[in-house]
């Protein structure tokens, strides 16, 4: 028996194909978590423990993906192994560019130089998380799954074409496209208010650049997809 990362192949294949094409020197980063919420009366770790992250293109990404499908017990916790149900994986919507994490990682050398004991993958690879190449969505994370998401409302506001929607495990993350709502409002309405206007619609957690559920992929037990 493996870990099942991927729970609809189809639906990945079309997530994949919506990311945005890379550009030179770009790479996505991805990141498998096993969270304590999903399942807390089998794990006694902290609530999220980062299992696996990697950098991938958009033509490597689903053979990636596929090989973290692991025997069962192969990713472990502090205290025992990952429940299934635990997992979920997670992607920057936005690429992250490789000569800005070789830059950041060369001034972080010298202040490593002076430790005695840390990891150098590691480091390389939180570089390369907060190394965006350019926005490509801003990411609205809305923690509540009873909401209503007014998609008449979003047309009218920031453009039909201009956002994606993606349903998680507990809620929803609106995907904007800013030169596009931007364009859209100015055009529409002389102003660039999209921004305050969404924060201000829905109950917004977190805002910008961020991780998101990979859809089709198990997300503690539910598969994120496109509303």
């Amino acid at each position: 028996m493996n870990y099942q990362i991927i729970a609809d192949e189809k639906e990945l294949i079309k997530f994949i194909s919506w990311l945005p094409e890379l550009k030179e020197n770009e790479k996505y980063y991805v990141s498998l978590f096993a969270r304590k919420k999903y399942c807390e009366e089998e794990i006694k770790s902290n609530d999220k423990t980062q299992l696996k992250r990697f950098t991938s293109t958009k033509e490597r990404l689903l053979n990636k993906i596929k090989q973290l499908e692991v025997p069962l017990g192969t990713w472990e916790l502090k205290n025992g192994v990952a429940p299934q149900k635990s997992l979920a994986l997670y992607i920057s919507s936005n690429p992250r560019c490789m000569k800005k994490a070789t830059e950041l990682m060369g001034k972080k050398c010298w202040d490593l130089m002076k430790a005695e004991n840390f990891n150098l993958h590691a480091e390389a690879m939180s570089c390369i998380q907060k190394s965006k190449s350019r926005t490509c969505f801003v990411d609205f994370d809305i923690d509540d799954k009873e909401i209503d998401i007014d998609e008449i409302w979003l047309e009218k506001e920031i453009g039909k074409d201009n956002y994606t929607i993606v349903e998680t495990r507990g809620g929803f993350h609106i995907l904007v496209v800013p030169e596009k709502a931007t364009s859209y409002r100015q055009k529409k309405f002389n102003d660039n208010k999209w921004y305050q206007l969404i924060q201000k619609k829905y109950p917004v957690d977190q805002s910008g650049d961020q991780l998101i559920p990979v859809v089709g992929t198990y997300q503690g037990g539910f598969v994120p997809k496109f509303y």
